[in-house]
């Protein structure tokens, strides 16, 4: 079954600049666009009957709207737009989970938004299957020209970060552009230090050589998967949240695994994945692990 690229609207800009981009990714991959607009009618007493037909009517707009503007600068794109009734975590989670991914519009620092407006938005990032793309009203295609790379963050062993790896040559390739795979490290305290690890250590010649072998072992299997994507391994001390930033002017597309902590009110992603939403200038990708 082939899944669509599936993109959520709200009429904010920020949404009409989501589905742009979700249309260039789709033409890209040769892939189905799907647009839906979650909307729920609630009932009040001061509300009368008939707002209803008025709010679902309204709700159709949206998606209309969109789908003639995506339709006119892809004329052949199969493209179909829907108005989905319910609540909006359960009808994106479950958007996403039938597509190859979800685009989202983002104001970047702060909430998300529209129907996504806080902890929602968290939930919808935490519980997708598939990859959740967030994109900035600013967003433009000149900023995908050639020389932007793919810009990844590669963390633990070769599985750790296996399904964001693979989403970020996917998206290389596509596009004909280079992949930067992001390693950042830290001095771990003292008492993190045992004697095989330190063996290691010691075999490696130190802790960036440790790192960078550790590095080139994840990129092994994509290197020989997508051999005609140029790679540029970065390897540097520092959070991975403020590493990745400071490449991130060089991108085109930003993409970080999801780790998510469970609490009481619902899932929180990460504070890598939650500092690129927030500061990075182009498209992140927030990838679920395989």
């Amino acid at each position: 079954m082939t899944r669509p690229i599936t993109v959520g609207v709200d009429g904010s800009p920020e949404s009409t600049a989501a589905a742009r981009w979700a249309a260039r990714e789709a033409v890209r991959r040769g892939l189905p666009l799907r647009i839906v607009h979650v909307w729920r009618w609630e009932t009040y007493d001061f509300v009368a009957a008939d707002d209803q037909q008025a709010q679902a009517k309204g709700a159709g707009a949206v998606v209309s709207e969109v789908e003639r503007a995506v339709t006119g600068e892809h004329p052949g794109l199969d493209v179909t737009a829907e108005v989905v009734e319910g609540g909006a975590v359960d009808a994106l989670v479950a958007e996403a989970a039938r597509s190859e991914l979800l685009a989202l519009g983002t104001r970047g620092h702060g909430a998300v938004l529209g129907f996504l407006l806080g902890s929602i938005g968290q939930q919808v990032l935490g519980e997708a299957a598939r990859p959740v793309v967030l994109v900035r009203s600013e967003d433009r295609p000149a900023q995908e020209a050639a020389g932007r790379e793919v810009v990844v963050g590669q963390q633990g062993g070769p599985e750790d970060s296996a399904a964001s790896l693979r989403f970020a040559f996917e998206a290389a390739a596509a596009r004909g552009a280079g992949v930067r795979v992001v390693r950042a490290w830290s001095l771990p305290p003292v008492f993190a230090y045992s004697p095989g690890s330190m063996q290691l250590l010691d075999e490696a010649g130190g802790m960036e050589p440790f790192e960078r072998k550790a590095l080139e072992e994840a990129l092994r299997p994509w290197r020989e998967r997508f051999p005609d994507v140029p790679v540029t391994e970065h390897v540097e001390i520092g959070s991975a949240g403020q590493v990745l930033l400071s490449v991130a002017d060089r991108a085109q597309l930003m993409v970080v695994g999801r780790r998510v902590s469970r609490l009481a009110v619902g899932p929180r992603v990460g504070s890598v994945a939650h500092a690129l939403i927030a500061h990075a200038p182009c498209p992140v990708a927030v990838v679920p692990p395989a």
